[in-house]
């Protein structure tokens, strides 16, 4: 799979090569003790073919800066080309439609830290269509897994497309590993989101949705978005540990990092594992 050729230059240079996302994250569970919060975040969303023009003296790459973004964080986690890597993975899962553009949506490093509990890798093809989508999952454990999502037949990603897949890598201590993963897709021309269903054997358990409006990276952008969140990354796990005592002293269901195997009821109530799922998932990688 190759990547954007020469004559797509012209399109490119009205393209800026990294866009600030700032928005909130929101998060919802709905039994058996309702809990929802909402957080303000920034994310940065780069070409992957251009992000050595991205290096300046306040937005790193592979260095440390005010804000930074590092190869070996994601992906392979071995500093190697992150678009050379993702476009790997897409021809080996059959989906050479995503012969386009690539674009890496993440928490940068913060004053050199960071912490994605997910990033998104959005693979377009070469008129702008969405193709594909890599989400890339972490929990606090050190733990990783990404999960690589396509319509039927490799169809464009629309608004309406559900992306469908079992839920794999263990997250939280308050949910089994069990049932799926509906992802929803929104973009325009000056906003993104992406929203998460979480349904485990009972039926639907976490939404969760990110997004908000998409400016240019600029020096001018990123300083504002710093003086906002300063501590936006260090915020993140500070957050999660919050949220999780909140959900403990609520005394929901707690299954520790070593939850039992999935409950029997699993196959046929998870939408995912249900036998019509309406995308393909292909696994990419686990820790």
């Amino acid at each position: 799979m190759k990547p954007p050729s020469d004559s797509d230059s012209d399109i490119a240079a009205s393209i800026p090569a990294a866009w600030l996302l700032t928005g909130k994250v929101m998060h919802e569970r709905l039994r058996p003790k309702h809990h929802r919060f909402t957080y303000p975040v920034f994310y940065v969303r780069c070409d992957l073919d251009r992000l050595a023009s991205l290096d300046s003296g306040w937005f790193g790459i592979d260095r440390w800066r005010p804000l930074s973004l590092y190869r070996r964080d994601h992906g392979p986690r071995d500093g190697r080309e992150l678009a050379t890597w993702m476009r790997e993975q897409l021809s080996a899962a059959g989906v050479e439609e995503a012969n386009g553009r690539i674009w890496l949506q993440a928490f940068p490093r913060v004053f050199g830290y960071a912490f994605n509990p997910v990033s998104f890798w959005f693979c377009h093809d070469r008129d702008g269509r969405l193709r594909a989508l890599l989400a890339e999952v972490r929990n606090t454990f050190g733990e990783r897994h990404s999960y690589l999502l396509s319509a039927n037949g490799n169809a464009p990603i629309a608004a309406n497309t559900r992306l469908m897949c079992r839920k794999v890598l263990h997250v939280s201590p308050f949910c089994r590993v069990e049932g799926g993963y509906t992802f929803r897709v929104r973009e325009a021309s000056n906003s993104a989101s992406v929203s998460i269903d979480y349904h485990d054997a009972d039926g639907l358990l976490i939404r969760t949705a990110l997004g908000g409006r998409l400016t240019p990276l600029t020096r001018a952008s990123a300083l504002a978005a710093l003086l906002r969140q300063p501590l936006l990354t260090v915020g993140v796990v500070a957050r999660i540990h919050w949220q999780a005592l909140r959900l403990a002293l609520k005394k929901a269901p707690f299954h520790g990092k070593h939850p039992a195997p999935a409950r029997t009821g699993d196959a046929p109530t998870d939408h995912a594992a249900a036998g019509r799922p309406s995308a393909a998932a292909r696994p990419i990688s686990s820790d």
